[in-house]
């Protein structure tokens, strides 16, 4: 094992002798399941960590036309013990009971990196994992889980990622690990402005595709684009308070770029909720909706769709 006193002190040795990094992705769904082959691809030590605590193994495909399996071990002790980099990707209302379990089986130098939509999920658990250094990332790449065993990486993307704690902010390193597994990567030490951006993107994007059960691109249409923008507005108020700079305009462009650039995909939410599963809302609107009462904002338009997927939750749970 790599212990993390040394490679923020040597990292450079580290990277000279291109030495593999010991990888647990906590939640192999599409997201968890996409990083995981490009990090074995890369030639680090990958395991994966599921909801079962039966020791067994998995073999994961990159996209259908791909002839070659990748097969990862799953829930080994041994593995997570000799953890460097745990890799978080669960949905953000299953980190708290995911993670907490496992924390007596990882050294303290195990670097801690969450990947999920929302904000406020690492907040709750901050005691427990504060002697770790922790990271936050948010990405674009697009992944499907076509089946149990293959992944469809649906959309090259970028990802940013960034300190959430002191000691997180010497970990500046895991750019080039990941750069070198799937491209690009960024470190941006004020990481909670793009946290903040991805949610008010997600605010405007996820719960009007689940309520209308549509894909991305129908957002466009007149009618429910009126909708996003009316979104937009609300959640501008709520970045300004937190010091986010973007204007209104820059986000309602955004948010209709992405609407179009993922305009044949389906949001998370959607998913959540055609699969009759829970959804992030309260890490999403729910967060926001918090943040607007703390700064004492009106947000009628996301306090309904708010209300809407509480509403179809209870319905189809």
């Amino acid at each position: 094992m790599f212990f993390l006193v040394n490679l923020l002190h040597f990292s450079h040795y580290f990277f000279f002798l291109d030495l593999p990094v010991n990888i647990t992705i906590l939640g192999p769904g599409a997201v968890g399941s996409l990083w995981a082959c490009y990090l074995q691809k890369a030639g680090h030590n990958v395991s994966l960590w599921t909801r079962s605590s039966t020791p067994s193994e998995l073999s994961l495909s990159l996209n259908a036309k791909d002839n070659s399996s990748h097969s990862f071990s799953c829930n080994d002790k041994d593995s997570l013990i000799h953890c460097d980099l745990l890799f978080i990707t669960v949905k953000a209302w299953q980190v708290e009971s995911a993670l907490l379990p496992l924390l007596p089986l990882l050294s303290q130098e195990t670097i801690l990196l969450f990947m999920h939509n929302g904000m406020g999920a690492i907040d709750a658990i901050k005691a427990h994992i504060n002697h770790h250094p922790v990271l936050q990332a948010t990405t674009t790449h697009g992944a499907l889980k076509e089946s149990s065993h293959t992944i469809k990486h649906t959309g090259m993307g970028h990802t940013v990622i960034g300190p959430f704690n002191a000691s997180g902010n010497q970990c500046q390193f895991l750019q080039n690990v990941l750069e070198h597994s799937l491209p690009s990567i960024e470190w941006n030490p004020g990481i909670d402005i793009a946290l903040w951006k991805k949610l008010a993107i997600n605010c405007a994007i996820n719960p009007l595709t689940a309520i209308h059960q549509c894909k991305n691109g129908q957002l466009s249409q007149p009618d429910i684009n009126q909708d996003v923008i009316h979104v937009c507005t609300e959640v501008h108020q709520v970045l300004q308070k937190e010091d986010i700079e973007w204007e209104e305009i820059e986000l309602v462009s955004m948010v209709n770029q992405v609407i179009s650039a993922t305009s044949e995909n389906y949001s998370s939410m959607n998913r959540d909720c055609f699969h009759k599963r829970k959804t992030e809302i309260d890490f999403i609107t729910g967060y926001l909706l918090q943040k607007a009462k703390q700064h004492g904002i009106s947000t009628p338009i996301n306090e309904t769709l708010y209300n809407q997927i509480k509403q179809l939750e209870e319905n189809l749970l």
